[in-house]
């Protein structure tokens, strides 16, 4: 992310506390995106905008090689104490080119809850087209339009900038909202053929823990999750 919209300080260690256990994280979005990594065992993997590591975790547990990025020194920080030098982690600027990597070096990427908080999408695009050898795989997860349409209100097709508060804190995440067509559009103007598009919901493990929150994210959409293809 850019350092406008990365997550620094307080609002990163509060998101890696939060991401560790969280009925959104770690029982939706976590599990979905890893559903549509399949597997990965021997696959070099980039994770963009890999946060406190929660998935490049997951991904060196299964087997794969795994390179992450992220805007944010705090997350990166939790991000090598959880991958414990296991993982290829820097510091970049996600609306800066990827100029650390090669043309097709990595077998797949992951875009985790992160693609609406960049404003170069285009450019950001292009670069994992580029760094993606022919075949791999993209996956990206994002806010559900209606989530943000329920929440913010207005027009469904608004492409505003918000802020979203965390919980009882202080603290908000900055991001884009946009309509399915626009998220869709943009990978498919880039050269991405669509493989598969889930509307995640939270594991059954949830139910036992927060039935309330269970309940809540299986009547209510919050993400879509997308696997991609590089031709």
């Amino acid at each position: 992310m850019h350092k406008a919209t990365a997550y620094h300080d307080a609002l990163g260690d509060h998101f890696a506390e939060r991401a560790q256990t969280s009925p959104y994280n770690a029982y939706t979005d976590r599990p979905a995106m890893l559903g549509l990594a399949g597997e990965v065992s021997g696959a070099r993997i980039l994770d963009v905008g890999c946060g406190a590591g929660h998935y490049a975790a997951e991904l060196l547990a299964r087997g794969a090689r795994v390179a992450g990025i992220d805007g944010s020194a705090t997350l990166l920080r939790h991000a090598r104490a959880r991958v414990n030098g296991d993982a290829e982690l820097r510091l970049h600027d996600l609306e800066e080119p990827l100029g650390f990597a090669a043309d097709g070096s990595f077998d797949g990427v992951v875009c985790a809850l992160v693609y609406e908080h960049v404003r170069n999408r285009v450019q950001l695009l292009s670069e994992l087209r580029r760094v993606l050898r022919p075949g791999g795989w993209l996956l990206v997860s994002t806010t559900h339009p209606t989530a943000d349409w329920r929440h913010f209100g207005g027009s469904y097709f608004s492409h505003d900038w918000r802020d979203l508060p965390l919980g009882d804190s202080e603290l908000s995440i900055h991001y884009q909202r946009m309509p399915l067509e626009t998220f869709l559009g943009e990978l498919l103007a880039a050269g991405f053929v669509l493989e598969q598009l889930i509307e995640p919901r939270p594991t059954a493990d949830l139910r036992e823990i927060d039935e309330a929150a269970y309940d809540k994210l299986h009547r209510t959409p919050s993400f879509l999750a997308v696997k991609l293809r590089r031709p």
